[in-house]
């Protein structure tokens, strides 16, 4: 199976949202939410992913996870990293009551995949305070594509966690995670980087991202926002439109893509000092705002 099918069922049986110049949307990926243990690379920025999170919650945007939010390669169960960060996956929960979240599965967390898994796992979680399972993220679908459409326009953003494109982490992803498990957990504890990963392994990174822009090009130029390779993409309209939300395990800083007022931004939640010396975590914008619109197909 090549990556264009791959992509093409994406596509093909993706998830749609309606939405039009009112919308607010914050897309993250690549979370890597771990047990909070050394090798748990989330742990590092949970405090700015929260607050940035929060911040959506309260000014009523909807939040897409574009794959790989846990780290369920390193991890054998959920419930190991929902009570690392039960913060997070509370305030999560609070989107997903009010139909504000929107889920996509990745190679590191494939295996939600599986409705059966979901809802053992996801639907309830266990109140050691109560003695008693809590609702957690009742009835939640995962999904391996969202299409946003412009309710006025009926332009289309296709949203993928991308590794699609990548058919190693896509086809052999079990082989993949058993590696991780019993090899490169603990080399990375010490500082060894996985060079299965695209995100550490430059070539593979390019070669990803040249498949999956010639599937945009071979599909009208269709906006596409992915993930996978943890590095931030933000074409100009008259470049292809590919583009990538970055992650949330960046040194120090998480990035994501935004699409407010029909416009679509790339920003940074990062720690930043005042002129007290005071820290705070402060909003960046990168590249942007660009009218979607601007993003015409052939």
């Amino acid at each position: 199976m090549s990556s264009k099918t791959r992509l093409d069922r994406a596509y093909k049986n993706a998830k749609r949202i309606a939405f039009d110049d009112t919308s607010k949307f914050i897309l993250f990926s690549d979370c890597h939410r771990g047990d909070n243990s050394f090798a748990d690379d989330f742990a590092n920025n949970r405090n700015i992913y929260f607050h940035a999170l929060k911040h959506y919650y309260n000014e009523g945007f909807e939040y897409c996870e574009l794959g790989d939010g846990d780290e369920l390669w390193e991890n054998i169960t959920f419930q190991s990293i929902f009570y690392a960060h039960k913060n997070v996956y509370m305030l999560m929960k609070q989107f997903h009551d009010e139909e504000r979240l929107h889920m996509i599965w990745g190679n590191h967390d494939m295996v939600y995949r599986n409705e059966n898994y979901i809802r053992k796992h996801l639907n309830t979680y266990f109140d050691p305070k109560t003695g008693e399972n809590k609702d957690l993220f009742c009835d939640i679908e995962y999904h391996e594509g969202i299409i946003l459409e412009h309710k006025d326009t009926k332009q289309e953003l296709f949203l993928a966690h991308g590794h699609q494109a990548d058919w190693w982490n896509y086809l052999f992803w079990k082989w993949s995670r058993f590696m991780v498990r019993i090899l490169w957990k603990p080399l990375n504890v010490m500082g060894i980087a996985d060079p299965t990963s695209p995100a550490k392994n430059y070539k593979e990174l390019i070669k990803i991202e040249r498949r999956i822009k010639k599937w945009i090009s071979n599909n009208n130029n269709l906006i596409t926002v992915i993930g996978h390779t943890h590095r931030p993409r933000f074409p100009k309209p008259n470049d292809i439109p590919f583009f990538n939300d970055g992650s949330c395990v960046h040194p120090r800083s998480i990035t994501g893509i935004e699409i407010e007022h029909g416009k679509i931004s790339l920003i940074k939640w990062h720690i930043d000092s005042s002129e007290d010396g005071s820290l705070r975590i402060v909003k960046t914008l990168l590249e942007g705002p660009q009218k979607l619109l601007e993003y015409k197909v052939n």
